[in-house]
């Protein structure tokens, strides 16, 4: 077993230990990494959207996650020791694959292993306790993703929500289409600058806050729509001569809009939905604007295992995507009541925090 001598006894992190809202920081074990798993140290987290559902205890938290946990499944980090089974080299930099998928259901011996039937999840306490948010991480290794490139800590964490927008874009097969985005979170951004990377002819963000939409424009979006002041439609059938918007990834996860957005696509178009509906979906009109038009309707959950990965590791490293430009907090784990405080304000888009302090 390979080993560093200078790994501590006891780590900081945040816990989940009860069906209540908020975390526990505290001094816990650092855990011993046995047959396949690593022992990583976490360089940094991200906070997820979905982490708020987590923080507050929802009706979607009891849905996806079971007590006790540790949160924080963007996750960058470094391999400091590995159980015996384990070949993973000391000092290799990783991300997380936050999927824990079986390897043994339909799913995963057919090419889907991040819809694993089986799946547990990082950061959720399925199959696991652990997350992120510690300063030290036990990881099986098949779940790790060994980074080649020349990446920085954050550029490696925001590899896991760039991810989710990669899968959603390429689904969307958006070369030389126009594609409309809405949602200008995190992911939504992020879709917005890899549908230009990926050859789209324009791209065009939606949203309702200003500060987005200037962030949109920021990373290179052609067009931004404020749909608190337009109406959505008439300025898509404007921009597109009457035929509609050819490709369109919903990542605001708003059912009002998601509702209508396929008065707006065009015949034979295309539709990717990320964000996540909390709401019933009803389309007034299905025979005109769903079934006489012969739609694409497809959906993600997390990444291509490990196929995302490893196309947006060099589409990173070679600077065609800037992940900075989404980061707009950042914070030590120490001050993390404030860093959610700051997310549930609406005020930041990526939020990153620094284990250690």
């Amino acid at each position: 077993m390979a080993s560093t001598a200078d790994i501590p006894k006891t780590m900081k992190a945040l816990l989940k230990e009860t069906e209540t809202e908020s975390y526990v920081y505290t001094q816990m074990p650092v855990p011993e990494p046995e047959k396949d798993e690593v022992l990583i140290k976490v360089d940094v987290v991200s906070i997820c959207g979905s982490d708020i559902a987590l923080y507050k205890w929802s009706e979607m938290a009891r849905v996806i996650a079971t007590v006790p946990f540790i949160p924080g499944h963007e996750t960058a980090g470094t391999v400091v020791k590995c159980g015996p089974d384990a070949t993973m080299k000391i000092g290799s930099r990783v991300g997380v694959e936050n999927h824990f998928y079986c390897g043994d259901c339909y799913q995963c011996n057919n090419g889907m292993k991040e819809i694993c039937i089986n799946m547990g999840q990082y950061g959720h306490g399925r199959k696991t306790m652990h997350g992120g948010c510690s300063e030290y991480s036990i990881v099986s290794q098949k779940y790790l993703y060994e980074i080649t490139q020349d990446l920085n800590a954050e550029e490696i964490t925001m590899l896991e929500p760039l991810g989710v927008a990669h899968n959603g874009v390429e689904r969307l097969k958006v070369k030389d289409e126009d594609v409309l985005v809405i949602g200008c979170g995190p992911v939504g951004l992020l879709a917005q600058r890899v549908a230009k990377v990926m050859g789209a002819k324009r791209v065009i963000g939606a949203d309702i806050e200003e500060w987005k939409l200037k962030l949109a424009k920021d990373i290179g979006t052609d067009i931004v729509i404020n749909t608190k002041e337009k109406d959505i439609k008439e300025v898509i059938m404007e921009i597109t001569s009457g035929t509609g918007i050819g490709r369109i990834c919903e990542c605001s996860g708003n059912a009002t809009m998601l509702n209508s957005c396929f008065s707006y696509l065009r015949k034979g178009g295309r539709v990717v939905l990320i964000g996540l509906t909390k709401q019933p979906l009803h389309v007034e009109h299905p025979l005109p604007d769903i079934m006489f038009k012969c739609l694409t309707i497809k959906t993600v959950h997390g990444r291509r295992i490990y196929h995302t990965w490893e196309a947006l590791e060099k589409m990173v490293a070679d600077k065609e995507v800037d992940v900075d430009k989404v980061i707009t907090h950042r914070f030590p784990m120490s001050q993390y009541e404030e860093a959610f405080k700051t997310l549930f304000s609406g005020s930041a888009c990526k939020i990153v925090m620094d284990p250690s302090k």
